[in-house]
């Protein structure tokens, strides 16, 4: 399950602190334990990674992501933060930021994160500006 937190042409964003993808940027979120629903395990995972609590609303779209030892289908949900509370990092994320729409094609983002955000309308083209090699990500 992942979070999809915007607010004022920002995104909140955690550093992953194990592999997959250990020292990227990606949304907040985790596996779903035995007996949780997803819309608790994307709360539970917002506030272990970032120490804000959240309001989940509707479901923003879904990715598969593959290697050669894992197999992840993930969820992402719109989340409204009800705290203005201090970013901690915590559980398998070693930082959290929230980045600017306009710095996101500067950022190490997990690879796919980019098209996600653009092709489900979480961000404004404009983020993600063209190159001459197509998408500056």
């Amino acid at each position: 399950m992942g979070a999809v937190v915007v607010d004022e042409g920002r995104i909140l964003l955690i550093r992953r602190g194990t592999e997959p993808n250990r020292g990227k940027w990606t949304l907040p979120g985790g596996r779903v334990e035995a007996g949780e629903t997803m819309v608790c395990a994307v709360l539970r995972e917002l506030h272990e990674e970032t120490g804000l609590t959240g309001f989940c609303g509707p479901m923003v779209g879904w990715v598969e992501r593959m290697g050669v030892d894992h197999h992840f289908v993930i969820i992402d949900f719109q989340v409204e933060v009800l705290d203005d509370g201090p970013l901690e990092a915590g559980s398998d994320a070693s930082d959290v930021i929230w980045v600017e729409f306009g710095a996101l094609s500067e950022t190490d983002l997990v690879d796919g994160l980019p098209a996600f955000l653009l092709d489900h309308d979480v961000v404004p083209a404009t983020a993600f500006p063209f190159g001459e090699d197509g998408w500056n990500v």
